[in-house]
């Protein structure tokens, strides 16, 4: 498999799982229990899973929509930028009773494997071209 087919994959399950996430926020209600911060918001807070859910979603469908234009160096950008989203999730569920090594598996897992597609992505085609053949 070719380093372009692996990141393809990559950028494709980073969207893809993303917009999983947003709707599940905003159509299980069970979905927040998986987040790491307990208890969740009562009342009018618990709008936030609407802001959530509709931030994944556009987060996710950025990546496929550059991804689906072959924009694949915009795409490495912003990808690298969506890697905050995970890595601001994780400080949330430390600074909000939830364990450091729940914040760490779940979400600083995240955040590695976005990085680690957009560095794939931001490398592509840096690599010197092989030299021509002596007819």
């Amino acid at each position: 498999m070719s380093r372009q087919r692996i990141t393809t994959v990559l950028a494709v399950l980073t969207g893809a799982t993303v917009i999983f996430f947003g709707l599940n926020f905003l159509l299980n209600p069970a979905a927040p229990d998986g987040f790491g911060i307990t208890p969740w918001p009562q009342g009018n807070a618990t709008g936030y899973f609407v802001v959530k859910g509709v931030r994944d979603l556009a987060v996710g469908g950025t990546v496929l929509v550059l991804l689906a234009l072959g924009q694949r160096r915009a795409l490495g950008w912003v990808v690298l930028l969506d890697a905050l989203v995970p890595l601001g999730d994780a400080t949330a569920v430390t600074t909000h009773g939830g364990t450091l090594g729940f914040a760490l598996a779940v979400h600083g897992s995240a955040a590695c494997v976005v990085l680690l597609t957009a560095a794939l992505l931001l490398t592509e085609g840096r690599t010197a071209p092989a030299p021509a053949a002596r007819a």
